[in-house]
């Protein structure tokens, strides 16, 4: 069963020049599935990702996630759409720095006015290594561990789909290996669907299914 349904999605830009950023890209993803997605640097990998995740919308086509066609919401629906169905994971970690570690974890459900499942919290923080960290501030954190603290905020809502941009491109390798490593372990053990992009082989490899852009298209 696809979790997420994405079907002739363009992206076109208009100026000097027009660019088209997507040019009608199809993709599904199944329930648990992690895909990586590959490509150059202007391939349009960014840009899919952003639009799967409701962050920009195309110049044409659609996605469906759960069943619910994003585009078709407003922007207020859409906001809140995306904040219980899809976690972000961006390259830059994102955290807040007059927030200790636990309290980062907690912001978009917090956002929300939901109430936290301690027991889920707990598993994640624990299945990060963060046990030790939760009242730790970004800035006594390594760039690992930060991003440690990004894939757990990612996942504390228990969304259906996590969106993972270029997450170990702040890290040294090993580092980069380790975080990736619990990516996948912690995405396995919550039944999360994953889509992640990358301009590194290595780090490709580690998916279940790989997805090549090439100007703007799934070229395999």
């Amino acid at each position: 069963m696809s979790v997420l349904k994405a079907g002739n999605l363009k992206k076109h830009y208009t100026g000097g020049a027009a660019a088209k950023a997507l040019d009608g890209v199809d993709i599904a993803v199944g329930q648990g599935e992690f895909v990586s997605v590959v490509g150059r640097s202007g391939s349009g990998k960014s840009t899919l990702l952003h639009i799967l995740g409701g962050l920009d919308r195309p110049t044409e086509g659609t996605v469906d996630i759960n069943g619910h066609s994003i585009f078709a919401m407003k922007d207020d629906e859409l906001a809140i759409f995306r904040r219980r169905n899809i976690g972000f994971v961006f390259q830059s970690y994102n955290l807040v720095p007059v927030l200790n570690v636990e309290e980062n974890i907690l912001l978009p459900i917090q956002l929300d006015g939901a109430k936290p499942d301690k027991a889920h919290i707990d598993r994640i923080i624990d299945t990060l290594g963060l046990s030790e960290k939760r009242t730790s501030m970004p800035n006594q954190l390594s760039g690992g561990q930060q991003q440690r603290v990004a894939i757990a905020r990612a996942l504390a809502p228990k969304p259906a789909i996590i969106l993972a941009d270029e997450p170990t491109g702040n890290l040294d390798s090993k580092s980069g290996m380790d975080v990736m490593g619990l990516l996948k372990a912690s995405g396995g053990k919550f039944g999360q669907t994953i889509i992640m992009i990358t301009h590194n082989p290595e780090i490709a490899q580690m998916a279940g299914r790989s997805i090549h852009i090439e100007d703007g298209r799934i070229v395999r």
